[in-house]
């Protein structure tokens, strides 16, 4: 074992004066070895306690260095299992500027994607629901909560309310949502998105497959027919790792 983590930490570097605190020098030495690929993906990192012992630090000092890599994406932890080197994440990049689909975006990328789906079923409406998409009590909500994947890499957790009345048959959906909505003539053209961030919970984790407490974008969205009429409303937990969004911006005319 200690062949290995000699491979991987320089005990002269850790050691050295004036470079910083221990964790960043740890951190960056573990970062080092995954991108110089001595430690490959899949790997398993050696355990914190003999880390620790080997670099003569404290577990408190191992844990942050390794939390901060796990939340960057480039280690990730299996409960049971211990921590492990994450599969390389290929970005993408989304505009703000334009009303498309996941399948679509992917499309346009040269990209296979597909859903693995949560539920599809016919509710009775939540207050949220009633009041954003302007529902009346007797009419219900179609929801449809699937993992969004592209090129086998799972990106996204959606969970879209549309009214019964506009999407009746939420079984009908098979990939694409706005497919579906444009054969029943009410896609949307217009959508208002607010996009925060946020950290994974364990079981939104399991199913994207990063750690609990890594970096995710919460987005909520909702689409509007021309009419001005709200047709959809979505709530999309997206890996943090994983997609960029992009605005472009011009100088008000005045």
């Amino acid at each position: 074992m200690s062949d290995d983590l000699a491979s991987i930490l320089s005990l002269e570097r850790l050691q050295a004066a004036g470079t910083g605190p221990l964790y960043v020098k740890l951190r960056r030495m573990l970062e080092e070895a995954v991108r110089t690929g001595t430690l490959g993906h899949g790997d398993a990192l050696p355990p914190e306690r003999d880390i620790a012992e080997f670099a003569a630090v404290s577990r408190v000092t191992v844990r942050k260095a390794i939390d901060e890599l796990v939340a960057d994406g480039l280690l990730v932890r299996r409960h049971g299992s211990g921590t492990f080197v994450a599969k390389p994440v290929s970005k993408v990049e989304q505009r703000l500027s334009q009303l498309t689909s996941f399948t679509e975006d992917m499309a346009r990328r040269g990209m296979s994607s597909r859903s693995e789906w949560l539920h599809k079923g016919i509710h009775t409406p939540s207050p949220d629901e009633m009041m954003i998409l302007g529902l009346g009590t007797d009419v219900k909500v179609s929801r449809l909560s699937r993992l969004r994947i592209a090129d086998d890499q799972p990106l996204a957790i959606e969970n879209a309310s549309v009214s019964g009345e506009f999407l009746p048959d939420p079984s009908a959906v098979t990939n694409s949502l706005y497919a579906e909505l444009e054969r029943l003539q009410v896609r949307p053209v217009r959508a208002v998105q607010r996009i925060s961030a946020t950290n994974m919970k364990e079981a939104d984790a399991q199913l994207l497959g990063v750690s609990a407490g890594a970096a995710g974008l919460s987005i909520e969205r909702i689409s509007y027919l021309g009419s001005g009429r709200a047709v959809e409303f979505t709530r999309s937990l997206y890996r943090g790792d994983a997609y960029d969004f992009v605005a472009e911006l011009t100088i008000a005319v005045t």
